[in-house]
Parts: structure tokens; C-alpha cells; sequence
């Protein structure tokens, strides 16, 4: 907090806070948790344990607004508020509330052992939100390709549907099977996995504590198994594009993406569960450097790539134009709509809201009778200017 002289608190050690705020191997550069929103926002600027984990997914906002705006200046674009876009928009939203969370929790946390777990409660929240729209990007722009028609037994993204006669018997690029899954179950299915995710990480910060960090990796592990099945499905079978068309092309350094996007998210796990390098050094990476820091860099670094890969994907659908969706007369292809995709994210968000609150009432009261004996043996100094 800020003294009367303007002078902030002294950081404090491991020894000198509450078991809860401590973190494996970090020794130094610790806010107690009795700070005002002031000073919260002010500790973003002086160098804590916290100011490295708020600055590696604040910064990522900007970056990640930046490349996502370029593709409505794409030609043959359509508007932005286009339903074409609606699953784009419903992932950005998704990106952005993830980063900004997760920035602001770490700023943040230093207000109260009760904020501290809210904050950290809204964070898993908008992890799990994030996958699902991540799930309507791919649904809407990857998943269309399993359900290209061909037609004289050559795939070629230029024919044009809307001409193909509504009973015409053709074959599929697409598994029947899969089709029905993709169709009925996949959306849902993200939901509900979602939904489990952020149960299960809520529930690391009241038990299980001791492999915290694992659980919450593993855990994570799922929704991202569950919302690549389209991905999954394209690499493991041939291109719905004709070799010679520009949409074959396009979408040629879509697995190039993906891969790196995994890459990371390998990388930002182990990162999470080993403690590294703090763990080789404790004390000496307290302030900068750390495995958290890491961790953030890596699980950002894999949301760009997969934005350059839905990006790949939109624009592959944009060069053959018969694909825009929704087809005009073709209805096992229906093209986002409103509820299908910010009605969707809506539902979610609003059991992800009642789950944080459960969980923040439980919360409250487990710290808050807590509250008044630490502030008791950490009182908030004043000291005079001379």
C-alpha cells in the first residue's frame, strides 16, 4: 500500500505471510494481502513477485487485437458484423477475457485472502470459456470441410453447391459417423467439459492442494483433446481442397500451425508442474524469470498460432466463395446465427458465473473470519514524512 509519505510498503519474505499466499521456491517480493485497489494498480509498475505474471498476459492483449483485426481487411471479406464472423468474434472475446483475467488476478490478489481466491476463481473461468470459443471457431471454419460434397469423384472448392440438387445422391468428404458427432455433440460436449474444468480447478484451491498444479494442467488437457477433434479429423484424413485451387494453398500451413500451437502448450505444462528454473535456485528468480512467467509466455505464444491458424482456415473459406457460409439451399451446413454461437458463450458464461459465485461464498467463509487476525499481526503502517 501507499504511506502517507508516498513511500510503498516494503515487499515482504515467505516467512512473513500467510501460508496461502506462498509460492513453492519463491522467497522474496511478496505484497501481503491487506492492499487497496490503489495500490494494487500501482504494484504493476515496481518490482514484485506479481508484476513479471501481470505484464506477460497484459501486454498479449495488444499483440493479439493486432493480428486479429487484419482479417476483415482481407479482400472478399465480408463485413465485420457479418454472421460469417460471429464465431471469430466469440473467440476473440474469448482470448481477450482470458488474458485480461488473468492479468488483472495477479495485480489484484494482494487485496485479501478472500479477493486473492475470487480472483483466481475468475481466471479458471474464463480458461474454460476460452476453450469453447475456441471450439466455435474451429466448428464453423474447420469443421465445414468434413462436409464438402464432390462431386464426378474430384474435390474441387469451386463447385458450387447451391446448384447440387437437394436429393442427389453424393459422396461425402465426410465420415457419416463423424458427422453426426460434429453436428449433434461437439458444442455441447465442449460445454460440459468446460463446465468440469472449472469445477475440478476451484476445487484445487480448497483441496487437493498438494498437486495443485498438476490437476489444473491435466484437467486443461481435456477440453483441448475435446475441442481439436476437427483438427484431428483434417489431419488425419486428405484435403476437402483440390490440389490446384488457391484454397489448397491456403490452407497447406494450417497442421504447421496447429503443431506449434501444441509445442507450447507442452511447453507451458511443463513449465507449470516442474517449477522451473525457481526450483533449481530458489530466491533467485523471485522477481523475474520464473516458471509462472513461462507459463504465460507459452500458453500466449500457443493462442497466436492458433489464431494464425483459424485465420488460415477463414481465409481458405474465402477463396472459394461457394463456401461462405450459410449455404443458400443446403441445410445440413447451417452457418453461425446469434444463438448458435453468442447465445452459446452466453448459457456458458452464466454457469460459470454461478459456479465462481458458489465457490466465492465458500471462500468467504473459510478467510473471511481470518481477515481481522491478519490484519491484527500485519498491521497497515503509517510512517511520517521528515
Amino acid at each position: 500500500m501507499i504511506l502517507n509519505c508516498r513511500q510503498p510498503l516494503p515487499l515482504l519474505r515467505h516467512t512473513d505471510v500467510p501460508p496461502r499466499v506462498i509460492e513453492n521456491f519463491i522467497l522474496t517480493g511478496y505484497r501481503f494481502p491487506n492492499y487497496s485497489l490503489r495500490d494494487c494498480l500501482l504494484s504493476a509498475f515496481r518490482p514484485t513477485n506479481e508484476t513479471g505474471n501481470f505484464w506477460t498476459h497484459f501486454l498479449p492483449v495488444f499483440i493479439f487485437s493486432f493480428y486479429f483485426v487484419e482479417v476483415f481487411g482481407w479482400d472478399g471479406a465480408p463485413q465485420g458484423d457479418s454472421p460469417f464472423f460471429y464465431p471469430l468474434w466469440n473467440y476473440y472475446i474469448g482470448v481477450f477475457c482470458l488474458l485480461v483475467a488473468s492479468s488483472m488476478a495477479h495485480l489484484l490478489n494482494s487485496m485479501s485472502l478472500v479477493v486473492r481466491e475470487v480472483c483466481f476463481f475468475v481466471d479458471y473461468g474464463t480458461i474454460s470459456a476460452y476453450t469453447v470459443g475456441s471450439s466455435l471457431a474451429y466448428f464453423y471454419y474447420i469443421h465445414p470441410r468434413a462436409g464438402i460434397v464432390e462431386t464426378g469423384g474430384h474435390n474441387d472448392s469451386r463447385v458450387d453447391l447451391k446448384h447440387e440438387p437437394a436429393g442427389a445422391t453424393t459422396s461425402s468428404y465426410a465420415i457419416s459417423e463423424f458427422s453426426v458427432f460434429f453436428e449433434n455433440c461437439y458444442i455441447p460436449c465442449a460445454c460440459v467439459v468446460a463446465i468440469i474444468c472449472v469445477l475440478s480447478c476451484c476445487n484445487t484451491r480448497q483441496r487437493w492442494r498438494k498437486h495443485r498444479y498438476a490437476i489444473r494442467t491435466l484437467v486443461f488437457l481435456l477440453p483441448f483433446l475435446m475441442s481439436s477433434t476437427p483438427i484431428f479429423y483434417r489431419l488425419l484424413t486428405r484435403s476437402p481442397y483440390s490440389t490446384a485451387s488457391s484454397s489448397f494453398a491456403a490452407s497447406t500451413s494450417m497442421p504447421v500451425y496447429f503443431y506449434r500451437h501444441c509445442f507450447w502448450l507442452v511447453a507451458s505444462a511443463v513449465f507449470n508442474i516442474s517449477k522451473f528454473p525457481e526450483r533449481l535456485a530458489p530466491g533467485r528468480f523471485d522477481i523475474w524469470g520464473h516458471s509462472h512467467q513461462w507459463f504465460h509466455c507459452c500458453t500466449f505464444l500457443s493462442i497466436l498460432d492458433e489464431l494464425h491458424m483459424i485465420k488460415t482456415e477463414v481465409r481458405a473459406i474465402l477463396l472459394s466463395q461457394t463456401l461462405l457460409l450459410p449455404p443458400a439451399t443446403i441445410p445440413c451446413l447451417p452457418g453461425p446465427t446469434v444463438a448458435s454461437t453468442y447465445g452459446v458463450m452466453l448459457v456458458l458464461q452464466t454457469t460459470i458465473i454461478s459456479i465462481i459465485t458458489w465457490f466465492s461464498w465458500c471462500a468467504n467463509s473459510i478467510y473471511d473470519p481470518e481477515r481481522d487476525q491478519v490484519n491484527k499481526e500485519h498491521p497497515k503502517k503509517h510512517l511520517k514524512c521528515h
